[in-house]
């Protein structure tokens, strides 16, 4: 028997070693980050996890930032 996959779920939340890995820094960047406020996150029981849309949101102020230091 075959099993067939299903929809793709979209990701809502990435771990902070998700998040190191799509910005290419390091883990402990990341939890500097969250603790500066640059990256939202939630608590989730004791996970700590980052909103897909946060990171994207940090990486257009980065570009944002870099434009306006031009």
């Amino acid at each position: 028997m075959t099993r067939q996959a299903g929809p793709a779920i979209e990701r809502v939340f990435l771990t902070v070693e998700e998040v190191a890995e799509a910005l290419q820094i390091g883990r402990t960047r990341v939890f500097t980050l969250i603790a500066a406020r640059e990256i939202t996150s939630v608590k989730i029981g004791n996970l700590r996890r980052i909103p897909v849309d946060a990171v994207r949101e940090y990486a257009t102020r980065l570009v944002q930032l870099e434009r306006e230091a031009s």
